[in-house]
């Protein structure tokens, strides 16, 4: 008799003591309907503050198909959701949040065109139905810029609920950066594609726990990652403010020479010359450090995570 085959779900826990248990349900009220498939589900714990890991433990207990990475504290929605598949064994793995606004009923259709070939499937979201008014205008800005800028092709309110082959996330475990983006590294990797868009309903309890100043920083380390445009805007930069800066001199100069000797006084222009050159070095260090900061992280060559226990998974796992 042929053996199912597996599919692993990676599922990053953040203060979701309210959902996970509802999320469980219905990845298991999925599967009885495809039982041609079996599943395993990897809650990766990302240093939960409430008592996802109470509630996570005693589901494990229940069902070996649970399986458990439990951080030693929080270190991301990114790292957590590489450290899941860094221990699947699935033929195919899925990512997801556990807030229900990835809906598990388009599992059936990502394993559909996985069977078809598909050896990345992803979802695009036309709509965010419990976002605000704020978080869609700063959502549209950051895909604006990073569509532009980027050197990676990602497509517009794409998400990390997605399907990939075992040979995708086999391909994955090689990356060891740090500052990692992962749906743009998957993105980078390339394979054969394909979309499927969906509506976020809102969350099924809770709040967001992605403020805005992590979404910042998301959007930072994406453009940082993905684009050396930063860099380069610094020497554009230089080189406009420096054009502007002669040309502006230039003028005072006519002024003070051939016109009116008592336009500009000697103050001015010692002002302006020194207010656009040091322009011009604040924006170059910025940009500069930004990168440079990048290159720390990465030579220090830190753990990109610690595990205080796993539950349900084997030691020769990686």
């Amino acid at each position: 008799m042929e053996k199912n085959k597996l599919i692993s779900i990676v599922v990053p826990v953040y203060n979701e003591e309210k959902n996970i248990g509802v999320f469980y349900d219905e990845i298991a009220k999925v599967f009885e309907k495809i039982s041609a498939y079996d599943f395993e589900i990897i809650f990766v714990n990302d240093g939960s503050k409430d008592g996802s890991i109470l509630k996570l433990d005693e589901m494990a207990r229940k069902d070996q198909r649970v399986k458990i990475l439990d951080f030693s504290r929080n270190f991301g929605k990114e790292v957590a959701t590489s450290a899941g598949c860094y221990h699947t064994k699935g033929d195919a793995v899925i990512t997801m949040d556990a807030d229900l606004q990835h809906p598990p009923s388009l599992i059936p259709e990502f394993i559909r065109k996985w069977e078809n070939g598909s050896e990345v499937v992803y979802t695009v979201r036309l709509e965010n139905k419990g976002a605000s008014l704020t978080k869609r205008i700063t959502s549209g800005i950051y895909w604006w810029l990073f569509d532009r800028i980027s050197s990676v092709n990602m497509e517009p309110h794409s998400t990390d609920f997605r399907l990939m082959d075992k040979k995708v996330i086999e391909a994955f475990r090689k990356f060891s950066e740090r500052g990692r983006i992962f749906r743009g590294i998957v993105d980078w990797m390339g394979y054969r594609r394909e979309k499927i868009e969906f509506v976020a309903d809102e969350r099924n309890s809770g709040k967001p726990t992605y403020s805005y100043g992590k979404l910042f920083d998301l959007a930072i380390n994406s453009f940082t990652s993905f684009s050396l445009l930063p860099l380069r805007l610094a020497g554009y930069f230089g080189v406009a403010i420096t054009s502007f800066s002669l040309m502006l001199l230039a003028v005072m100069f006519v002024f003070e020479w051939f016109i009116d000797a008592g336009v500009f006084t000697s103050l001015a222009f010692v002002v302006v010359a020194n207010t656009l050159l040091m322009g011009i070095v604040l924006i170059s260090l910025g940009f500069i450090a930004l990168y440079i900061a990048r290159i720390h992280e990465e030579v220090i060559n830190r753990p990109l995570f610690i595990i205080r226990n796993k539950i349900n998974i084997e030691e020769n796992e990686k």
